[in-house]
């Protein structure tokens, strides 16, 4: 290595270090608090892969993790634009759904670490009645063949 090469490196390793000296500590404080909702059958335990996950105030609906049922996220962005970080000592509400479950709403104190929040939703019970069945269907303008 060349003393122009070495001089270089050490250089842009300084610069780098502290950089990253500054930034950490900005980063830190307005990265948030991260939160996860893990959403489970009542029934089985079993994760519940199609529930979604929302705030109260907001617009956006968070659909979890298929494979392990669980959302995790440290900010929301509210309807009217602004920003909710997720902060030590904060209450959350959310309200977390699925399809064929009753909707969940819960609410959670974020802390400084382990923010897990574990909630079991219950199957909907939907019985059909007999003379339900038996009823003729309604069509719709789609369901009625074209005459030819």
């Amino acid at each position: 290595m060349t003393r122009k090469q070495s001089l270089f490196s050490m250089v842009s390793g300084a610069a780098l270090a502290a950089g990253l000296a500054l930034g950490a500590p900005a980063f830190a404080e307005d990265a948030g608090v991260p939160v996860t909702i893990e959403v489970r059958d009542a029934a089985t335990d079993g994760v519940v892969s199609t529930a979604v996950v929302r705030h109260p105030k907001e617009a956006e609906r968070h659909r979890v993790n298929a494979d392990n049922g669980r959302w995790t996220e440290n900010v929301l962005y509210m309807a009217d634009g602004s920003e909710l970080l997720f902060e030590k000592g904060m209450v959350l509400t959310f309200e977390v759904s699925a399809p064929g479950y009753k909707n969940h709403e819960t609410s959670l104190l974020v802390r400084k670490r382990r923010n897990l929040h574990i909630v079991h939703l219950e199957k909907m019970e939907l019985t059909l009645d007999e003379e339900f069945e038996n009823e003729p269907g309604i069509n719709f303008d789609r369901d009625v063949p074209l005459d030819k």
